[in-house]
């Protein structure tokens, strides 16, 4: 989800209430707020039981993926969370291994490669010169390959070839289609909910101690922010893009952070508890200021996004849609703080996918706290 609120109010009396917000609150204890189990049957077809129970499925996998990954060793491939199995199956290369993730509870798939092998290919392909016609490339468990993602009205482009040849060269390559070029989600100043810096608008994503992450692309070190009702928040104090698309914020001028992701009154907030990363399958809700709050699956991690101002890298990428205004918004699985919205391509009219930096990453980058409930 997108637009944690990070700041608000005098630090004397409540936070100022914003219009759009007022009235969503989260339930207390829950597994997830009741917004999010709406979005979760809107987005991805899902009943209200099939929801929770995918949630708890999808905790469960979260913290079985280290330990298998451990008892993969050498020979572990990749994971993700099998949506229709509701578990999370690990890729191993020998039945040795395979017997020893099998004891943990996971489900085994025997492929060819190992995560490492995949990765190494996918850091070559990182050594390329991409057209524009080239969405990006990730490492993928699933197919055991390194997938690159070419823009279909431009498959027979002389460049867009020999870039896929180059990348063939590297390892295995599986070439995906998808209808568009990437691009970032800042837009120029309208009306809404979350953050300004000069003339654009993003979104706020999470809180830390001392101020809030966001996407780098929303402004430089120094930029000056101001907040939904026009008062100064306070400045980035650092910022990345590209390469990385993350950046922090300070917040002062009476502001303060809370750890909510929002529902802008169409869904009640939802409690951040932890920043555990969900295996790719798992389901993944956006929270933005322009389009609110929608939900899909983690489709890849670590993928290597080809922006028009450049590549950045180690993303992980969603079958959320999401649109300009959106940028810098919260991602988040259940409870669990997944990253920052940073691009991607379509709309949440007709669909597309979008991309977010890891929040952990962030966190470690500049020695932030995520603030929890």
């Amino acid at each position: 989800m997108l637009g944690t609120w990070a700041a608000t109010g005098p630090a004397q009396a409540a936070p100022p209430e914003n219009p759009a917000t007022a009235g969503a609150r989260p339930a207390s204890g829950a597994p997830a707020s009741a917004g999010l189990i709406e979005a979760m049957q809107r987005d991805l077809g899902l009943t209200e039981h099939q929801a929770l129970a995918r949630i708890e499925a999808e905790k469960k996998a979260t913290v079985l993926q280290d330990t298998a990954r451990e008892a993969a060793g050498a020979a572990y491939g990749g994971s993700w969370f099998d949506a229709a199995e509701g578990r999370l199956t690990v890729a191993v290369t020998d039945r040795a291994s395979a017997r020893a993730v099998t004891a943990t509870g996971a489900a085994v798939r025997l492929v060819e490669r190992t995560s490492r092998q995949l990765d190494a290919a996918k850091a070559r392909i990182d050594g390329l010169t991409a057209p524009s016609g080239v969405a990006g490339w990730h490492a993928d468990p699933r197919t055991n390959s390194v997938v690159v993602a070419i823009v279909t009205a431009e498959r027979t482009d002389n460049d867009v070839r020999a870039f896929v040849d180059q990348a063939r060269k590297t390892g295995p390559v599986t070439v995906r289609e998808v209808a568009e070029a990437p691009r970032t989600f800042a837009a120029g100043t309208v009306g809404g909910d979350p953050y300004y810096t000069g003339n654009v608008r993003c979104s706020i994503g999470f809180s830390v101690h001392g101020g809030f992450v966001t996407a780098g692309h929303c402004g430089r070190a120094g930029d000056a922010v101001r907040g939904w009702d026009g008062s100064a928040i306070g400045n980035f104090q650092g910022s990345s893009f590209p390469d990385n698309d993350y950046a922090w914020v300070n917040v002062g001028s009476g502001w303060w952070t809370v750890p909510v992701v929002l529902g802008w009154g169409t869904v009640s907030d939802q409690l951040v508890r932890g920043s555990a990363e969900a295996p790719v399958g798992a389901s993944v809700c956006r929270s933005g200021s322009t389009t609110h709050w929608h939900c899909g699956n983690v489709l890849a991690k670590n993928e290597t996004v080809n922006y028009s101002q450049g590549a950045v890298h180690q993303m992980t990428k969603t079958s959320v849609c999401a649109e300009p205004g959106d940028s810098g918004g919260s991602f988040i699985s259940g409870d669990q703080a997944q990253g920052v919205t940073s691009g991607g391509w379509g709309n949440c009219g007709s669909g597309g996918e979008t991309w977010h930096q890891p929040v952990n990453e962030i966190l470690n980058r500049y020695g932030l706290t995520l603030h929890t409930a």
